[in-house]
Parts: structure tokens; sequence; C-alpha cells
């Protein structure tokens, strides 16, 4: 008994560790927020703690290398805001809870809002809303950024006079394979795909698909089973749903409204989409009068959506949001009340409960995990 006992003991600080992950928040600069925000997570029972602050401006997405050793942050400036005359992509280093800045480069464009790494660590992928563009930037062996390798310029416009004058890159999303760049254009309505070579870093035009003219194309997430494609709309709210083919054909299956049937013809910003660890549900944030978190299952066999519910996020304008590592919660960043709301998972029913738990922090905009 005594040597059972001692067994427990000795693996008890092992078992802890293994619950508690390290929680990034990116941020807006605007307001009170000076950066990047560290957080211990425990995943068992959501309860968490400040660890550090990255001091930087307006690092509004991040994304994790798959060594876990370098984190990468858009800083979404241009000109207009006096930082930069375009947008940079900084690198940090991360260890024991703290992130340290080891370099910066241009991003090949202004206001960079998404920054992809490859599954190599070799490449980083930013994508520039204002100016619609794409870079494509090379890591050094130590993680550091090297410069610019490839900057591509879309062209073209879409139907709404105010938003759609030109083209404003998205998202640059990585396919599992490591072979195709999706990319999410909301100026034009497309969502394309490119050829990437990993060995050459380079990227290569592939296929066009195009979304309801004035759709506005934003974020994507790809099914765990490779089968299908999910794109949130912006400006009309909604879900298309694709069925994958090979590396890079894709056809469009389904187009489904993400908003509260109450909200559905008024101010409407479809914004994050997100599938569920398991890939048994969609969810997809809506901020405008909504505030909401929508919920569809995924018919596995077929790709399509089912609605199952709309979650209040109790806070205001939710941006970002993800599943902590195992799929027990859902955090969801409410930019404009300036607080991140934890919410349990019925991995059942796919519904989500408040917690009662928050993090507190000013204008969060991006969620990652480091575990």
């Amino acid at each position: 008994m005594k040597k059972i006992i001692t067994i427990i003991i000795a693996a008890l600080p092992l078992f802890i560790f293994c619950q508690n992950k390290y929680l990034l928040i990116g941020t807006y600069t605007s307001g009170k927020s000076e950066g990047i925000y560290v957080y211990k997570f425990n995943t068992k029972t959501g309860d968490n703690s400040f660890l550090s602050l990255a001091k930087t401006s307006n690092p509004s997405y991040l994304a994790v290398a798959p060594n876990k050793k370098m984190v990468y942050a858009v800083n979404e400036n241009a000109d207009s805001t006096m930082h930069t005359i375009g947008g940079n992509i900084s690198a940090f280093s991360f260890k024991n809870g703290k992130l340290t800045e080891v370099n910066k480069k241009p991003s090949g464009g202004k206001h960079p809002c998404y920054v992809a790494v490859d599954k190599t660590g070799k490449w980083v992928f930013a994508g520039n809303y204002t100016s619609g563009t794409i870079g494509l930037l090379k890591t050094k062996k130590d993680g550091s950024l090297a410069e610019l390798q490839q900057t591509i310029q879309l062209t073209g416009s879409g139907p709404n006079k105010e938003r759609q004058l030109s083209p404003h890159v998205h998202t640059t999303f990585l396919t599992a394979d490591n072979k195709n760049l999706l990319v999410s254009d909301l100026g034009t309505d497309k969502l394309m795909t490119y050829n990437f070579n990993a060995a050459k870093g380079s990227l290569l035009p592939s296929k066009t698909n195009t979304v309801t003219p004035g759709g506005g194309p934003r974020h994507l997430d790809i099914h765990p089973n490779d089968k299908y494609v999910y794109l949130v709309l912006e400006m009309t709210g909604e879900i298309v749903a694709y069925k994958k083919f090979g590396t890079a054909n894709l056809q469009e299956i389904q187009t489904i409204s993400a908003q509260p049937p109450y909200i559905r013809t008024s101010n409407i910003s479809g914004a994050d989409i997100h599938i569920s660890p398991d890939g048994n549900f969609l969810y997809s944030s809506n901020r405008g009068n909504a505030n909401t978190i929508a919920i569809f299952s995924i018919n596995k066999n077929t790709g399509l959506l089912t609605p199952a519910g709309q979650q209040p996020t109790a806070g205001l304008k939710p941006r970002n949001f993800n599943f902590s590592p195992g799929g027990d919660f859902l955090l969801v960043a409410n930019q404009e009340s300036s607080n991140i709301v934890i919410f349990k998972v019925d991995k059942k029913k796919g519904l989500l409960t408040d917690t009662g738990k928050k993090i507190d922090v000013p204008n969060p905009v991006c969620i990652k995990w480091i575990e």
C-alpha cells in the first residue's frame, strides 16, 4: 500500500503539469492593452493565472511554431497609425511562460491581420488586409525572421463600394499536408488556393472559388477528416461548406446562415470559425447586434451543417475564440468588453455553458495555446 501511495504522490506533479497549458492572448493596443498576454490555464478546471506580458504594437493575430519555442505575431499597422510604412511580423522566443522578442520584419503590406507557420517551421505566411497582399517570409535556424521571400499582390473588387473597392486578404491557412495555402479575400469575394513548395519557398496560384457577391470571406477551418472546408462570410454572416477533392479542388455543397433569426437583416458581422477537435460540431462567432456563438452539428458523411444552437457570449464583439487543449472548454475573446469568457463544452450535444470564469484583458482578439 505504501508503495502505491508513493507512486501516486510522485506522479501527481506530472499530472498537474499535464493539465496546465500556456494561453497566449493577442490584442489591439489602441486602448489599454500593451501587447501579448500569457496565462497559465488548467484544462480540466478552467482556472487560470497571469504569467507575463510581451509589449508589442497591435498583435492582433498569433501563430505558434511547430517546435513550440517560437511565436510569430502580426503588428497590424500601416502608415496611418504612425508606427511604420507598412505592417510587420514579430518573432518571439518562448520559454517558461515568457515571450522575448527576437526580431521583426516587414509583412509585405499594410495592416497584416493573419499569420501562419508551415509544418517545417521554416516559412511564415502573412495576410495583409489593407494592401491586399500575401507575404512569405523565411525563418533562420534560431527561429528569427529573414527578409521577405515572396510578395503576391491580389487584384479586383467587389460590389460593396464601402468595403470592397480593393482586395483585402483576411486568412492565410495552410492545409495539413503542407502543400497548399488557402487565402480568403474579403474585398473580392474569393477563396483562393495556392500551391506551396516548401523546398523552394514559393507560392503559385492553383484554383479560385467565388462566394455570394458582397459576402466578404473572412476566416476558415478544415475538418479533421480533411474532407471538408468551412468558410465564414463576414458581411452576410453565412457559412459556406466545401467538399475537398485531393489537395486543391473545392466544391461548394452548402451555404447556411450563422445568424440568430432575430438579427439576420441588421448589423451583421461574422468573425471566426472553428471545428471541435472530434469533428462533430462547428462554431462561428457573430459580432454586430448578435454577440453570439452559432453552433452547428456536422454530418461527417456529407459535410452538411445543421443548426444546433446560439450561445450569447456574455460580452461585446466576440472576435476570435478557441478550444482549450482536449476540447473541454471554449474561450471567447470579446473585443469591446475586454474579457475572455470561458464556456464548458457539452461534447455530446455541442452546446456551451458559461462557467462564470472570465479573464479580463484589454481588447482581446486572438487566442492561441502552447501545450
